[in-house]
């Protein structure tokens, strides 16, 4: 059986019909989403659809990304969000207007249900942003964080790359765990489109909100599967570009 962990989708469901198909995934695999699934692309409701559907299927994990709580503001409590619309909430607002009331309840459920983390037998922690306390994630006093905060990966971007992990220096929030699987920071930024490891973490987030492909990772294998570059997918389409 393989883990897969797939980055951040951002309502591009063709890209993940795209690597379900390259990456050859069946119901033997287990299948980790770090969350982002919507605000981008124009299909985000579908991937919604298709994700609650791949629950019956499937042994999943769905961990909650920022924008898919903004998205349940919007839904369960109608917050609006300015902020929000600039950056991929737009489309999704757009999207809804054809959704029915009782597909829009299943999706409050969902978005509801979604995990802040996942750390499996072999100690490897799954987390759509990061965490800021010292001693890890069952210790962070402000959970919000596990979605939006930035200096986990900040900080192993910046490391020293001849510094021993035996050296008092080095991080210790880096020495947690054995590997960390992250998305919310697109590994664009660094010019890359591939999966980016730095220290112990990995970022599979690959830019799908804008530019890039989406990528599923194997984590035993570290082999790797992409879509095409989501405008490729989605010509007539702008995403958070």
């Amino acid at each position: 059986m393989r883990t897969l962990v797939f980055g951040d989708i951002h309502g591009g469901l063709r890209a993940l019909h795209q690597v379900f198909e390259r990456a050859n995934i069946t119901t033997k695999d287990r299948l980790i989403f770090l969350g982002d699934y919507v605000d981008g692309w124009s299909q985000s409701p579908q991937v919604l659809d298709f994700l609650i559907h791949l629950q019956t299927t499937h042994s999943c994990v769905f961990l909650r990304g920022n924008h898919d709580e903004l998205l349940l503001d919007w839904l369960y409590e109608s917050k609006d969000n300015l902020m929000w619309y600039q950056h991929g909430g737009e489309s999704t607002v757009s999207a809804y207007a054809n959704v029915n009331s009782a597909t829009k309840e299943k999706h409050v459920d969902f978005l509801k249900s979604l995990e802040n983390y996942y750390l499996d037998d072999q100690n490897r922690l799954f987390i759509h942003a990061g965490f800021t306390n010292m001693n890890g994630v069952t210790f962070e006093h402000f959970p919000k964080l596990f979605y939006w905060e930035r200096t986990l990966w900040e900080m192993a971007l910046s490391l020293d790359k001849t510094l021993s992990i035996a050296s008092p220096l080095y991080p210790r929030r880096l020495k947690l765990y054995n590997e960390i699987y992250i998305g919310h920071t697109p590994v664009t930024q660094i010019g890359e489109t591939i999966p980016v490891q730095m220290a112990t973490i990995w970022n599979i987030d690959t830019g799908a909100a804008f530019k890039g492909p989406l990528t599923a990772l194997d984590i035993d294998t570290k082999e790797y599967w992409q879509s095409e570059p989501l405008p490729d997918l989605y010509p007539n389409e702008k995403g958070r570009n």
